[in-house]
């Protein structure tokens, strides 16, 4: 409730509407601060035919605020399409500038902030999102991803799959009484959820960039490696989780060269 600059609550006080994603939610936050200006709903089920009237509000001479439950309109909220319409409109459309959990998380994430890629939801059917995780693999830059409590250690598991055991933190209800921050690998931070009963509220993690550096590891230290383990008598599941946490790169591209290792030892 204490999130909120002294503008914005000057401003939703002076406005004749306030377009909110969540009603019931929004009225909390107005009754918290004594604001008693009308609410009407606008999110992601009914923002394309809110819009038209909610402009023509605007054009009759009505000042309308547009709010989302918690974070910035339009960045991964709703309020896309309203805002472009609106400006298509030529409406005047003005930011007042509040929280935002992409920033919020990345401030404290103690990875480096100077250069980031923000990419809000990642697809919810597991193709897509895989191929935008390959995607990201060689990203140098801190990538921000937006989670639901339900599938972020299904994300988890597939960016240790895909681009390895990267430097990582988690972040869970940013702002609120049960806020927690969690830094480590991204292996030690899916140990961590799972070892839960369940995971509540919405979710940012941020992970670490490709490191030139660690991405240059000798292929031939890495063969060797793995030779070494398998004449050991160890399995190719123990050999790519193991060698992909030690040089932090892909447990799927340790786990084919082992295979291809064993099977080349094996004719041999």
């Amino acid at each position: 409730m204490e999130d909120i600059t002294l503008r914005a609550i000057r401003i939703l006080g002076e406005v004749d509407l306030i377009a909110a994603e969540d009603t019931r939610h929004t009225a909390r936050l107005l009754a918290h601060h004594h604001i008693n200006t009308p609410l009407i709903s606008c999110h992601d089920y009914n923002e394309r035919d809110r819009a038209a009237g909610l402009i023509e509000k605007i054009r009759q001479g009505a000042s309308v605020a547009l709010v989302s439950d918690a974070g910035t309109p339009s960045v991964s909220d709703p309020g896309y399409v309203l805002v472009r319409q609106a400006i298509a409109s030529g409406i005047s459309v003005i930011p007042i500038p509040g929280v935002s959990a992409a920033i919020t998380a990345l401030s404290v994430s103690g990875l480096p902030t100077d250069a980031f890629v923000f990419i809000g939801f990642l697809s919810k059917q597991k193709t897509k999102r895989n191929k935008q995780i390959e995607s990201l693999k060689h990203e140098e830059k801190t990538v921000i991803i937006y989670e639901s409590p339900q599938r972020v250690m299904a994300v988890i598991e597939e960016i240790l799959e895909i681009a390895g055991d990267r430097q990582a933190a988690f972040a869970r209800e940013m702002t609120k009484a049960y806020e927690e921050f969690i830094r480590g690998r991204l292996s030690e931070i899916l140990e961590n959820l799972k070892a839960r009963a369940a995971i509540k509220g919405e979710c940012v993690l941020i992970v670490a960039g490709c490191d030139k550096e660690s991405s240059g590891v000798n292929p031939e230290m890495i063969t060797q490696d793995i030779q070494a383990r398998l004449r050991s008598g160890e399995r190719v599941s123990e050999i790519s989780k193991e060698l992909a946490k030690q040089y932090g790169l892909s447990k799927k591209l340790i786990y084919e060269e082992a295979l291809k290792l064993q099977n080349r030892n094996g004719a041999d």
